[in-house]
């Protein structure tokens, strides 16, 4: 029959033919046979199933030797025994060589047939041996395959005992790592990747049935990527591993990775860039997962030169890798933490930038849905990148065009998204004992470090550079070669905005900036060094304007490109309304505004009129308004003669056609005073060597009804106080030239002109001349959100003009109300009050009981010209003067203060407690006083609304995607080497924690406050000030 059947399929018959007779061969195998004949036909049909010349052949052999071997099993038993099989994969079969995949076909087909013989017991131990030796023999992707495909039906054939199953898994690793791809075409393609996925199978169901081969095989894994001297480079084939590992052991694998002190930083770099080429193998899952997985491991501790070498090296593959749908997922999830966290530098983001505009045309162009949805979140990840490396309009242009047509995130968004990404955020701590290094807080925000009873500075410094529109200016001078304060400034401000650290260090500005006599390493009053930062800013601006030549070269320039110089600085900078003149500084324009002071004789009615500019306004409390409240604070106040008050000027010409800026303060020298049978207590700012001395009878004042009874008075009705006609009678009567004689007068002070950023201090500190000390006032202040400041423009084309406004002395209507009765007379041509409205930007908070010790820190939120994110409707705004000339008394502080806070957004306000940065709210900047008596509210800066002058964030066609100005280039170049520094500070303190850890217990550093003297309650839990423990984080993913 052997003989017959070979003829037959060698023979040149027909096909249709030879399939008759074959059919009726093999229907003949249910006939007995000779063991000879059985041994016959047993080997032609393994002849013609490992050597045949065509699939013919071999399909005949594969039918016939199925069917003998089913109806002869004891004679197929006898053939296929352990001779056969051990020849066959060690010799092979004749020219057949024993690694043709043919030769495993054959024993898997010859298994089946003898399953149920004793026999196939010593196959499978056989077999165990040898596919572990096949394995090592590094197999081709094909072998590999039809051997995983055997040991897939045939699970006895896997290598028993912890030891060789655990072999066989690291030498199957080591096997794909060689596997390489023989073609190009998608056919082979597809080929190769269903190769590559058989034998990744099996190692998932090794892995699945003995768990303890998963760990050492993924050390294997480990081993194979980190190589760096190996002669062949790992085949991408591996990543197709990733998928069968659990996701629950991520946090487990990445710490002992990232914590391992044998992993070399060259071997840790060459894994994970050889873990990033894994994002073009197709179909493999989670590949990404274990990729961001890595980088958040190596940024918790703080191994910030690998992440750095890594993303350089790789950030062009993988943006490349969005250009193939199969992988494009993956890859844009790396891409995207890639950029985000790389926020030191824009090194990575400007290498892919060229590559932008082709791709976004490529995906608006294919049309498909997931195309769409990709593009959205490209557009986003590179707007917010963007927004943090703005300052290069030529990179930028053509990106913004193309996404012209696409949705912008939002700001707060872009923030949001880019502190919880980088490298320093807290989402990258690690789980372990050593104390965290962390970045920039939550907010985004820099802090301020303390230098030794330095938070008074930094407490002002943050509320100006929370300023928006001054910080704006500030960033967009150019003053490069100048050694300036203002170039100081800038600095110190481009470091809060663009450092990666969590507080920074502002020495060289505190050198530059302390007043002479401020004693270093002791405590000084903010508004004292406001007022001297102020001063000095503007006088150094003038100083340089008056020396530049450049600057005088140019105003001999013609009427024409003067003109055309002026309309181009409005367009770019939105000064023109603002300025009102060129040559005024910067702090006029922000800080500067004109008060008019009126003395009108009451016995002539003559009047006398001075205007002065101020840069901030010193508010003094309230006088009490009965004999008895008096007599308790005579208790706490001793008794000095009335040298009256005091009122400094800033920005006021002199005969000499000099300019000094400074404050405006009422009851500067006045403490507590006693006069005709009534004491009042004022309480007093220490004036500098500029104040000059005006007298002001505080007795004659009138109280507003709403300020009897009230508990909490409000900024508003110190305001109106400060703002309030006053009597000059007694021993402060004014000398009137035409009367010739000391008469009884009327004093009134207007406001004609506002500041850009109306700063008030209120004046909590009165001098005790037992003790010979300030003491402080701690009454709490209700603060308004929005205010509404009455300002008397003599020629506002809006104003009304119906005369003069005296007022009416009568003692009947003293006390009846703060502002007193108005009547309008010839006297003056003065207009109706424009209310202004303001928005609170920052509020600077004393804690402690004396100006000599305590503590600052200050609350603060963005405020722009147009308002900040949570302000308020102006229908529940406090106003100074309304209309009618009265005070809202319908509507309680307190209870417009609750409407507002309704409205405020989430995470609007921020606490700068020196170093500590964190997220409030403005119910907690209202309430300070009441939950902490020693924190008081000292310092407030208010914002104008519906300014002209802000600065003008589309300016150079539209480029500004971040609201700041773009930096000049060595100020970036400056700020990227110092974040560079940082990281190698944080990843060189990493590793030097790393050695201890072992030894080391879990410790925790306490937050408690910088300076020395007693800073009174500023932590959470008084101002929340930060202090308390650190905590120890963990990594997230």
């Amino acid at each position: 029959m052997d003989k017959i059947l070979e003829g037959l399929v060698s023979s040149s018959h027909p096909l249709p033919l030879k399939r008759v007779i074959v059919r009726r061969v093999v229907e003949l195998a249910e006939t007995p046979l000779s063991p000879a004949q059985c041994r016959a036909m047993f080997a032609l049909s393994t002849r013609l199933v490992l050597q045949g010349s065509d699939a013919f052949q071999r399909q005949v052999g594969r039918q016939v030797l199925e069917a003998y071997g089913r109806y002869h099993r004891a004679e197929f038993e006898a053939f296929f025994n352990r001779g056969l099989v051990l020849g066959l994969l060690q010799r092979g079969y004749g020219e057949l060589s024993c690694r043709d995949p043919a030769i495993l076909d054959y024993i898997q087909a010859g298994l089946r047939l003898i399953m149920s013989c004793p026999s196939v017991l010593e196959l499978f131990e056989l077999l165990q041996v040898e596919a572990l030796r096949l394995v090592c023999e590094r197999p081709a992707p094909p072998l590999c395959a039809r051997l995983c495909q055997l040991l897939g039906d045939f699970p006895q054939c896997l290598p028993r005992g912890r030891k060789l199953s655990l072999a066989f898994c690291q030498q199957l690793v080591r096997s794909i790592a060689h596997f390489q791809s023989q073609g190009s075409r998608e056919a082979e393609l597809r080929l190769y990747v269903s190769q590559v996925t058989q034998v990744s199978g099996l190692l998932r169901s090794v892995w699945k049935a003995e768990p303890d081969t998963l760990l050492p095989s993924l050390q294997e894994l480990f081993a194979v990527i980190a190589a760096a001297d190996t002669p062949f480079e790992p085949s991408v084939a591996l990543a197709s591993l990733v998928q069968h590992i659990p996701l629950q052991m991520i946090t487990v694998l990445i710490m002992s990775l990232t914590t391992d002190p044998n992993v070399k930083d060259a071997s840790m770099t060459q894994a994970l860039c050889r873990m990033i080429d894994w994002l073009s193998w197709p179909l493999a899952q989670h590949v990404e997962t274990w990729v961001i997985a890595l980088l958040k491991g190596l940024a918790a501790v703080q191994k910030f030169t690998i992440l750095i070498d890594v993303t350089l090296m790789k950030i062009e593959l993988v943006f490349n890798r969005l250009w193939f749908p199969l992988v494009r997922p993956g890859a844009l999830a790396v891409l995207s933490h890639m950029l985000l966290s790389f926020q030191h530098s824009p090194e990575a983001f400007h290498l892919i930038v060229p590559h932008v505009v082709s791709l976004v045309h490529s995906f608006k162009g294919d049309g498909l849905p997931s195309s769409t949805a990709f593009l959205m979140q490209l557009t986003e990840l590179i707007h917010c990148m963007m927004y943090h490396y703005s300052g290069f309009p030529e990179l930028y242009e053509p990106i913004l065009e193309v996404f012209k047509d696409m949705p912008k995130p939002s700001e707060e968004k872009m923030k949001l998204i880019l502190s919880q990404s980088a490298w320093t955020s807290q989402s990258n701590s690690l789980p372990s004992c050593l104390s965290r290094l962390s970045g920039k807080s939550e907010t985004g925000k820099t802090g301020l470090i303390n230098l030794g009873n330095t938070c008074y500075m930094n407490s002002i410094i943050q509320a100006l550079f929370m300023a928006t529109d001054f910080r704006r200016h500030v960033l967009s001078l150019n003053l490069n070669g100048c050694n300036s304060l203002m170039r100081k400034l800038q600095h110190l401000f481009a470091f809060l905005a663009h450092t990666q650290r969590e507080a920074y260090a502002p020495r060289i500005f505190l050198e530059a900036s302390r007043p002479p006599w401020f004693t270093p390493q002791s405590q000084q009053d903010c508004s004292e060094y406001l007022r001297f930062l102020l001063n000095r800013l503007h006088e150094e601006e003038r100083t340089l304007k008056a020396l530049s030549p450049a600057k005088a070269a140019e105003s001999r320039k013609n009427e024409e490109s003067q003109a055309q110089e002026t309309v181009h600085k409005a367009q770019v900078f939105a000064e023109a309304l603002c300025m009102g003149s060129e040559e005024r500084t910067l702090i006029e324009r922000m800080f500067g505004g004109k008060l008019k002071t009126t003395i009108c004789c009451l016995n002539c009615k003559s009047t006398s009129q001075k205007e002065e500019a101020f840069t901030d306004l010193s508010l003094a409390f309230c006088p009490p308004t009965s004999l008895e409240s008096i007599g308790l604070k005579c208790v706490e106040h001793s008794e000095m003669k009335n040298d009256g008050s005091v009122v400094q000027t800033s920005i006021s010409a002199s005969s000499a056609g000099e300019t000094h800026l400074s404050s405006l303060e009422i009851n500067g020298g006045c403490n507590t005073v006693k006069n005709e049978g009534t004491l009042k207590d004022f309480s007093a700012e220490p004036s500098s060597e500029t104040n000059s001395e005006l007298n002001k009878d505080q007795d004659n004042r009138d109280v507003s009804p709403a300020l009897v009874g009230k508990n909490t008075p409000s900024v508003t009705d110190l305001l109106n106080y400060f703002l309030a006609p006053e009597i000059l009678s007694g021993d402060n009567k004014y000398y009137c030239e035409k009367c010739a004689s000391l008469q009884n007068a009327e004093k009134t002070m207007q406001i004609i002109e506002e500041p850009e950023y109306l700063i008030l201090t209120l004046l909590r500190f009165s001098y005790d001349p037992k003790c010979h000390i300030r003491r402080k006032i701690l009454d709490s202040i209700s603060l308004p959100l929005l205010l509404e400041l009455p300002v008397k423009r003599a020629t506002s084309p809006l104003a009304v003009v119906s005369g003069s406004w005296s007022v009416d002395v009568e003692i009947s209507d003293i006390g009846e109300n703060l502002a007193k009765k108005l009547k309008p007379s010839g006297a003056d041509e003065v207009s109706c009050p424009q209310l202004v409205p303001y928005v609170l930007s920052s509020v600077v908070v004393h804690s402690g009981v004396s100006s000599e010790s305590g503590h600052y820190y200050s609350y603060a939120r963005n405020v722009t010209g147009s308002g900040s994110s949570g302000q308020c409707h102006q229908s529940k705004a406090f106003s100074l003067i309304s209309p009618q000339n009265k005070l809202l008394a319908e509507e309680s502080p307190c209870t417009v203060v609750e409407n507002e806070l309704d409205t405020e957004m989430p995470k609007e306000w921020f606490l700068f407690n020196d170093s500590r940065v964190t997220f409030t709210s403005f119910q907690s900047v209202q309430k300070i006083t009441s939950r902490f008596p020693k924190d008081t509210a000292y310092v407030l800066i208010y914002k104008k609304q519906n300014s002209t002058c802000g600065y003008n964030t589309n300016s150079a066609n539209g480029l500004w995607v971040n609201g700041d100005p773009p930096l000049q280039k060595d100020l970036m170049d400056a700020i990227t080497k110092d974040n560079k520094l940082y990281l190698q500070e944080q990843e060189l303190s990493a590793r030097t924690q790393a050695l201890q850890a072992a030894s080391a217990s879990c410790s925790f550093r306490p937050n408690g406050f910088d300076d020395n003297d007693p800073p009174g309650s500023c932590g959470p839990a008084g101002g929340g000030g930060g202090s308390g423990f650190s905590t120890v984080g963990r990594l997230v993913f």
